[in-house]
């Protein structure tokens, strides 16, 4: 969903666009929905893409959701079945590290799909790093 940190983070990347941009867009003959199209929806890729990384990241690590409404566990999240590999009286530890990495391994893929984005918002925007 729409988190309250998701709104406000792109709430604040939207008011560093210039408004110039669409008040040029404007004159050239564009209209309200051109605008949106053409010039802020490809300016706001890098902090769009933030958002939705931050937000798989958040859903993939979700523990306590599933825990409340999940009964079966061959619907539980990795998270929460990684959690079953713990027992009371032994647990293989090297399974479950094995697993834990196993978990990392999506998340890192995912944010190395999208470091061009990242990449893409700084040449964008101007800022020196």
């Amino acid at each position: 969903g729409g988190g309250a940190f998701n709104i406000f983070l792109l709430r604040q990347f939207f008011r560093t666009i210039p408004e110039d941009l669409a008040d040029a867009a404007r004159i050239d003959g564009c209209s309200e929905y051109g605008i949106y199209g053409r010039i802020m929806m490809p300016l706001a890729k890098p902090a769009l893409t933030t958002v939705a990384i931050f937000t798989f990241i958040g859903t993939w690590n979700d523990f306590m959701g599933p825990l409340l409404y999940l009964n079966s566990p061959d619907k539980f999240t990795v998270s929460r079945g990684l959690a079953m590999f713990r027992s009371v009286l032994y647990t293989r530890w090297d399974l479950l590290m094995a697993a834990s990495t196993a978990m990392t391994l999506p998340i890192i893929l995912v944010f190395f799909a999208a470091q061009r984005y990242f990449v893409q918002g700084v040449v964008l925007t101007g800022l020196k790093g």
